[in-house]
């Protein structure tokens, strides 16, 4: 297949996957809002905060440069391998015994058994994490896919039946190691054919890597601080209580948009890794995938607005409605943040990902003081607000990265978004009418809501954007 053909059978793959993760996530959230209460929600935060920042010492961001050198030798893989496994060991153990600090920042005792299984994760997820990092390389994402989607069955139903078992904040905890345990066997299981660890371990060998890691260790650093100091802060600041409903607003406006960006950057940055010499092959795929997430995300996040006020209630029950506002502010930082992301497969298909790592330390030092004036001022609300005036800022300087990287590219994208954004002004427009007639609250009237602004949304770009019959040709050749 040529990188077409491969690009859309990933991106079949990764979408299915996706949607089913997406799906089981909505199903388990509006279960346990049922189940348990807004602090819960808080707590489990605070233990996946920790898990995404020592994941960051951990990684080394190796796959990127497994990806980007195309790396097949296998004395460099097993050093790799070897030297992974090492780091999250050592991190498992310091993740262990940070349980004093956490429970002292955030005064609350029922964190501490949480960070304590907590710590296994780092064990579990570096066990097959290299051959994920393979099958990425070599393209093949219905292995991928199958992978996400057997973890993604077994950590939801693992949650839900502990959680009606009583066993609170702890069920989630149990549900992401048994999700986790699943994706680490599978990834032995399909990656084994390509790389069988031996005992070497020269880190002579893997200097390029550690380099280009490097950028993307203190990348992450900074890249966590800035994205997650709202969370840090809202939690020390406020107490789990409100971290609890800034997560649960987060799931539903962030969340569909983090697992639904990453199914068009995951499955073009292998691709675009091999046309790393060509810019005007690079401009063009970058815009390509620019358009895809704009046609695919606006839509749902411009839903998202007009019909929060019906789902919450219906989704997750009484007594979420702060979550409300800040839902529509997290729409906002979803869109900013959606047309960020192609950036990173850029700033990696060039080698630099030294760009990112300076754009996010810039961000970090507009967000912390805004979020903590912001907090003063108008508590949880404020801090929603804060990020999302960081995460335009992070935007703009981004589209400057992205001018430099690939020459100008503005007036081509403004033409290709003015078409989704007017379909969702004609999409939002009649669901206000709608709702003007119809302003109870009710399961047939917010179904009624989402599907009229579908069919709206989808219509219009069937006849003026995708027609069927491109559409059925794209099917075939996948």
């Amino acid at each position: 297949m040529n990188n077409k053909q491969q690009a859309i059978s990933g991106g079949k793959w990764m979408s299915l996957s996706t949607a089913l993760s997406t799906l089981l996530q909505f199903v388990q959230v509006a279960v346990l809002a049922r189940l348990l209460e807004a602090s819960v929600f808080g707590i489990v935060s605070v233990s996946t905060l920790l898990i995404a920042f020592f994941s960051i010492f951990a990684n080394l961001g190796f796959s990127n440069s497994i990806i980007y050198k195309q790396e097949e030798d296998q004395q460099v893989l097993s050093t790799i391998y070897l030297l992974n496994l090492a780091l999250g060991l050592v991190v498992g153990i310091l993740v262990f015994f940070s349980w004093p600090l956490v429970v002292a920042y955030y005064k609350e005792p029922r964190l501490e058994p949480v960070i304590k299984l907590s710590s296994l994760y780092f064990i579990i997820v570096y066990v097959g994490q290299i051959y994920l990092f393979l099958l990425q390389k070599e393209l093949q994402f219905k292995q991928v896919a199958t992978i996400d989607m057997a973890g993604t069955i077994i950590g939801c139903g693992t949650t839900i039946g502990l959680a009606y078992m009583g066993f609170a904040e702890l069920a989630l905890i149990f549900g992401q190691l048994a999700q986790q345990t699943i994706k680490s066997v599978l990834q032995l299981v399909y990656g084994g054919r390509l790389f069988t660890p031996t005992l070497t371990f020269d880190l002579n060998l893997i200097k390029d890597h550690l380099r280009f890691g490097l950028y993307n260790v203190g990348d992450g650093i900074v890249g966590f601080i800035q994205a997650n100091s709202d969370n840090i802060l809202v939690g020390g600041m406020l107490g789990v209580k409100q971290l609890g409903y800034y997560t649960l607003a987060s799931q539903l406006a962030v969340f569909p948009i983090s697992k639904l960006s990453p199914i068009v950057l995951q499955v073009a940055y292998p691709i675009l890794a091999r046309l790393k010499g060509d810019t005007d092959e690079l401009k063009k795929s970058y815009l390509s995938i620019l358009d895809l997430l704009t046609y695919v995300n606006l839509p749902l996040l411009a839903g998202l607005f007009i019909t929060a006020d019906s789902v919450v209630p219906l989704f997750y029950g009484p007594g979420w409605e702060p979550t409300i506002q800040l839902i529509r502010i997290f729409v906002f930082v979803s869109i900013f943040t959606f047309l960020s992301n192609p950036l990173f497969t850029l700033a990696f298909s060039k080698g630099k990902p030294k760009l990112l790592f300076f754009l996010n330390v810039i961000t970090l030092f507009i967000k912390v003081p805004l979020v903590y004036v912001l907090a003063q001022y108008w508590g949880v609300v404020g801090i929603a607000l804060a990020f999302m005036l960081a995460t335009l800022a992070n935007l703009v300087m981004n589209f400057r990265i992205v001018h430099t990287l690939i020459g100008p590219f503005l007036g081509e994208f403004a033409q290709s978004i003015a078409k989704p954004i007017l379909f969702c002004l004609l999409m939002v427009g009649a669901i206000v009418l709608y709702k003007s007639y119809a302003d109870s609250i009710s399961v047939v009237h917010t179904i009624v809501q989402i599907v009229l602004g579908g069919l709206i949304y989808i219509g219009l770009t069937l006849r003026y954007k995708f027609p069927l019959a491109e559409l059925k040709t794209l099917g075939k050749a996948a």
